[in-house]
């Protein structure tokens, strides 16, 4: 049966269709980034092979397995030959180890007439290798500053200038803070954020710097794996002081377009850092249509927050600036010749 290795999937994987043939619920819990799900079997049949297998062994449970699979292969070929359409005949499949399920639809496959090979290993393989990968030494540079810096910006703008980012919240699908969230489509699983990150990871080259917005190891529901983190917690950081009036108005164009109870629900969950008086403060300012106000008390919060953890870097590059143009990231792009 062909197989293929993960170093070869790896340097294949940008230009063949990726099929995943384990459950919706396995897929859904997180899958290879850009793969498509074709399941052998449903939730609830996975489940019952799986209890055959458990106290029968595998031939009564490759019988049970047939009972559902084998009126569905004509499905399963059709489904392929939708995702293939106007591409090669080559496909690579994967289940969880690599074992019976994938090697059961490359062989129909392959009986279809198209080039199938399986993951070596399977998601299992893929998951410890993205892991370790995560741990090879990059050059990064932390882009960071207050809330409402305008730090994702700029890290679109440098790209825009031909550097190399990861873009942490884009990714994440949410903004960092306690109203990181409004607006955002629905986060992923905290797997399928890693496996997105290293979609992102593996195609820079790893001879050049990469940028990366400051982050607390958690951005919403999902968070930063160890290896990552910890590389990022030991990088420059180029931080940009920026006055808080810039802030405030940016964060005023930001989040004034969202519903008042929307505001005021959120808020809430910071009661203990605000401290009551701060957060009745705040709701009253909100009630006024007083938006300043309100992003001035929450930003006391959110700038101890910050400086606290900033203060256990070692390698701190204070900017200060004015406002957000052109100049400062081209002056970033000189900058990061210094540090590195």
């Amino acid at each position: 049966m062909s197989q293929i290795s993960m170093d070869c999937f790896v340097k294949e994987m940008g230009g063949v269709p990726i099929i995943d043939v384990r459950t919706p619920a396995e897929f859904e819990a997180g899958h290879i980034s850009g793969a498509y799900n074709v399941p052998l079997f449903s939730n609830e049949e996975r489940k019952i092979v799986g209890t055959v297998y458990k106290n029968s062994g595998r031939d009564a449970a490759v019988l049970e397995g047939l009972k559902y699979s084998g009126s569905k292969m004509h499905d399963y070929v059709i489904q392929i030959k939708k995702i293939v359409r106007g591409k090669s005949r080559k496909v690579f499949v994967y289940c969880w180890r690599g074992g019976m399920r994938s090697e059961s639809m490359v062989w129909l496959f392959r009986l279809a007439g198209y080039d199938a090979c399986r993951l070596e290993g399977g998601y299992k393989n893929y998951r410890s290798y993205i892991r370790k990968d995560f741990g090879s030494e990059r050059k990064i540079l932390i882009l960071g500053g207050y809330t409402g810096s305008g730090k994702t910006d700029i890290l679109k703008k440098l790209e825009e200038k031909g550097e190399q980012i990861v873009d942490l919240e884009g990714l994440a699908k949410h903004k960092g803070s306690v109203y990181g969230g409004l607006g955002q489509d629905e986060q992923p699983s905290n797997e399928q954020f890693e496996n997105d990150i290293w979609e992102v990871w593996y195609k820079l080259d790893s001879k050049k710097p990469i940028w990366i917005e400051d982050e607390s190891r958690s951005i919403g529901r999902v968070g930063i794996n160890n290896p990552l983190y910890m590389q990022m917690f030991h990088s420059n950081v180029l931080f940009l002081d920026i006055p808080i009036e810039e802030r405030v108005n940016r964060l005023k164009k930001e989040y004034t377009c969202f519903k008042l109870e929307q505001l005021k629900d959120l808020s809430v969950k910071i009661q203990k850092k605000l401290g009551g008086n701060n957060l009745k403060n705040l709701m009253d300012s909100l009630e006024e249509g007083d938006f300043e106000t309100a992003i001035r008390i929450s930003l006391c919060y959110y700038d101890k927050a910050y400086l606290k953890g900033l203060a256990k870097k070692e390698r701190v590059h204070k900017i200060k600036i004015e406002s957000v143009t052109e100049e400062l990231v081209d002056y970033l792009i000189e900058y990061k010749k210094i540090v590195l």
